[in-house]
């Protein structure tokens, strides 16, 4: 059994996590692991790969940083007694080099693992942190690598190649490889660039993870991280978060009524924070543009959107300034929003795996919160195969004098 070094074997101390990270998570109130950390932090600890997933929200991020950089951190961290004492928490110190990376396929999801491997390296000096995304000036990253000598790499597969084969990023020296959100560059239009990066590392770790691991996308990762035998994989139950903390609703709705009704139900429920979904890119700017005209403060996010603009519209959700966030599936991917109570699907999404990605941006972090579905017929169909296979309930629902209440057949005759 892992040793306490001082703290609750069932806390992070019990899973060999060291005083100084420990410390790290409880600036943000983090005291006990979530059941994807407690699976998977020992086993990275020991070295081994990992395939893991996990629903959004449940704590993937810190299961496979706190690990990396601990290792990375290892010479200094870890005493004779076999606990993980920093010098009574404080940042160990240890030698420059790059040796992590990690790739998630979005602008968004590579700018937050940023910003949290930032957090929880704050206080250890020589631990810089780069990103490195095809949207980003390709010669201010290259002067960032160049001056800040990284030791931590985040980006997408597409622009790390680039360096590489430009010559301006070596990864000979690198330790550590993390593929997030693994289901989408397993997926066909990132799997090329991804398997070519990933050949080109000789890594003596690495682990992937997602909210969900379709077969597919499985056997490819599987084949990515080498020998299949070696591999352990590990998935919680995404169905106990659909099913226990978010509320499903369905609103018949022809297509060409979709906006309308959306305008009158977020001046219905007035939420704090909504997520609106669209499987085409194309329409986000009309639905927010229609929204805007009505008085409603909404924002978009879509695929090709430019950066700034990108970064603006999150900044202005995540703090509040807007209350109403319409994204495409791909923009939306990997995001970590606080407190969005409401997600509305404007569709029913591609499949249940979209549909999961979708619902998971809310009810995050033990909260709850509510997914409500417009669809026409064909919609509601294909959402009826939807909560049979996710074993959900899902409730007829419709906007009546200003409420959302279940359908009454009495008003329509």
């Amino acid at each position: 059994m892992t040793r306490d070094c001082g703290g609750n074997d069932n806390g992070f101390a019990g899973l060999g996590v060291s005083l100084f990270f420990i410390g790290r998570l409880k600036e943000r109130g983090i005291r006990t692991p979530e059941e994807i950390q407690r699976r998977v932090i020992p086993r990275l600890f020991r070295g081994e790969r990992v395939l893991f997933s996990s629903p959004t929200g449940t704590g993937k991020t810190f299961a496979y940083l706190i690990p990396v950089f601990q290792k990375m951190m290892e010479p200094a961290a870890v005493s004779g007694n076999g606990c993980n004492t920093d010098r009574a928490g404080q940042a160990p110190q240890a030698k420059l080099s790059a040796e992590a990376l990690i790739l998630a396929p979005t602008y968004e999801l590579c700018s937050q693992i940023k910003q949290e491997a930032e957090f929880l390296l704050s206080g250890a000096a020589s631990f810089k942190v780069s990103l490195l995304i095809g949207s980003g000036a390709l010669s201010r990253q290259i002067e960032t690598l160049k001056k800040d000598r990284p030791r931590v790499l985040v980006g997408n597969p597409g622009r790390v190649l680039q360096l590489v084969k430009m010559g301006k990023l070596r990864l000979g020296n690198l330790r550590f490889l993390v593929l997030d959100e693994a289901d989408r560059l397993s997926a066909d239009e990132l799997y090329g660039e991804t398997r070519e990066l990933v050949s080109l590392i000789r890594s003596g770790y690495t682990a992937a993870c997602s909210a969900t691991l379709p077969d597919r996308c499985r056997e490819r990762l599987l084949s990515l991280m080498g020998e299949k035998s070696g591999i352990f994989v590990e998935e919680t139950r995404t169905n106990e978060i659909l099913r226990d903390r978010i509320e499903h609703w369905a609103f018949f709705c022809e297509e060409r009524d979709k906006i309308g009704l959306l305008r009158s139900f977020l001046a219905a429920l007035r939420p704090r924070k909504a997520l609106v979904f669209t499987s085409r890119g194309a329409q986000v700017g009309n639905i927010v543009s229609k929204l805007q005209y009505h008085g409603i403060s909404a924002l978009g996010l879509y695929g090709d959107m430019d950066k700034r603009a990108r970064k603006q519209a999150m900044d202005d959700f995540r703090r509040g300034r807007s209350a109403v966030l319409v994204a495409s599936d791909l923009a939306a991917r990997g995001l970590d929003i606080p407190d969005v109570s409401h997600i509305i699907s404007l569709d029913t999404g591609a499949d249940p795996d979209a549909y999961i990605h979708r619902a998971g941006r809310t009810a995050r972090a033990g909260k709850r919160g509510i997914m409500a579905t417009f669809g026409d017929e064909a919609e509601m169909r294909a959402l009826l195969r939807l909560e049979k296979k996710l074993g959900i309930i899902v409730y007829p629902k419709e906007l009546y004098a200003g409420k959302v209440r279940a359908p009454s057949p009495m008003d329509h005759n």
